[in-house]
Order: structure tokens, then C-alpha cells, then sequence
């Protein structure tokens, strides 16, 4: 797959738009202890690189095979393109290429929104239970604490706490936390649940 971003990707894109880029590997069988000994270095690597904000790996298995989710977020679309381009990066894809049952799939979007999508035929996408629950887990303790913690804030001044502003402050401070910070996490927390092959048919 083409390590050039699309088009659409960049389109309107500003200096402080987070980009995402979603790498998933199917491991050749008896190499994943050498996969991972690879994926260590190279999101080591990646760490350094300008723009780099972050990274959360997920495991899961496809036809018979481990496979591994990396979602990668960077600060603009600029950065993100240097990283891809860079000697360092696809030197490093082409060492690891042996060891891979379908190359290098990426992925590339304009958001911070890989939460559970999956847009690789093999791979499969959680069922939607688990998906409601970890959802579920995610927004009702933000539910219950953001509005106690502007709670004193809002008491201040007749205009922050009626009751459209107050409420536009809230769920702008739930929706920014879920986004960037509780749900990448929670799927990190929960990605060998969230992956695990489902025991009844019809879970989805």
C-alpha cells in the first residue's frame, strides 16, 4: 500500500488538526517474538519524530494468524508525511516485510476517531456489545464527574450556569476527553477482550 497520503487526507487539513495513521501486520506464524522485538524499535523510533503525539497498539488474531493494530496520531499532516517518507521508516518496513502475511496495510484519516472500525477485509471488528460496553465504562464516570468538577466554575456567573451554556460546556469537555484521551485508552486497556474471538455466533 502506498505510503503517500491521500489527497482527501490533507484537504483543509490545519496546523493543529491531529492526523491518525493505522498500521495493521498479520505475523507470519512462528515469527511474532521477532515482530515484536521489531515493533518495539521502530514505535520507539516514531516517538521521536516531530509532530509525534502518541501510539496505541492492539493485538488480535485473523484466520489463524496474530495480528497487530497500531494507531498512530500525529500533530498535522506534514509531520506525519516526513514519518512516512523517512530512510529510518521504510527501512525499517522493509526488514520486517518477511515477516508479514499481507505487507504493510496503512491507513490514513484526518481524525482522531479509531475507537473500533476496521477497514481491513481480514480483520474483524469487535462486537458491538463489547463496543457499547467499553463505551458504556468510558462515558458514564465522565457523565457523573465533569459536571461536579464545573460545578464551581458555573456558580459564578449568572451566564455560564443557564442552562445551554452550562450544558455546551460539559458535554464539550466530555466529548475532548472521550476523543482524545479515555477511549484510546480504554481500547488499549481492553484490546485482548474487545479482540478475542467470540465464542456464539450472532454476537455482532
Amino acid at each position: 500500500m502506498s505510503d503517500t497520503l491521500h489527497p482527501d487526507a490533507a484537504a483543509g487539513e490545519s496546523a493543529r488538526e491531529v492526523v491518525t495513521l493505522v498500521i495493521r501486520h498479520r505475523i507470519k506464524t512462528g515469527l511474532e517474538v521477532q515482530y515484536e522485538q521489531w515493533l518495539r524499535r521502530i514505535v520507539s523510533i516514531a516517538a521521536k519524530q516531530q509532530g509525534h503525539l502518541g501510539v496505541d497498539v492492539m493485538r488480535g488474531r485473523s484466520d489463524g494468524l496474530q495480528t497487530f493494530t497500531s494507531v498512530l496520531r500525529f500533530a498535522c499532516t506534514q509531520s506525519l508525511q516526513q514519518w512516512l517518507d523517512s530512510p529510518q521508516r521504510r527501512e525499517l518496513v522493509r526488514e520486517a516485510e518477511p515477516m508479514l502475511a499481507d505487507g504493510d496495510q496503512t491507513q490514513v484519516t484526518a481524525h482522531n476517531e479509531f475507537w473500533f472500525n476496521s477497514s481491513v477485509e481480514e480483520a474483524r471488528q469487535p462486537p458491538r456489545w463489547k463496543q457499547a460496553v467499553v463505551s458504556y465504562l468510558v462515558i458514564l464516570p465522565l457523565s457523573l464527574l465533569v459536571p461536579l468538577l464545573w460545578g464551581p466554575v458555573l456558580g459564578l456567573s449568572p451566564l455560564l450556569s443557564g442552562y445551554v451554556m452550562s450544558n455546551v460546556l460539559i458535554t464539550l469537555t466530555i466529548v475532548l476527553l472521550v476523543v482524545y484521551l479515555m477511549m484510546p485508552a480504554a481500547t488499549r486497556l481492553f484490546a485482548a477482550w474487545l479482540n478475542a474471538p467470540a465464542s456464539d455466533k450472532g454476537s455482532n
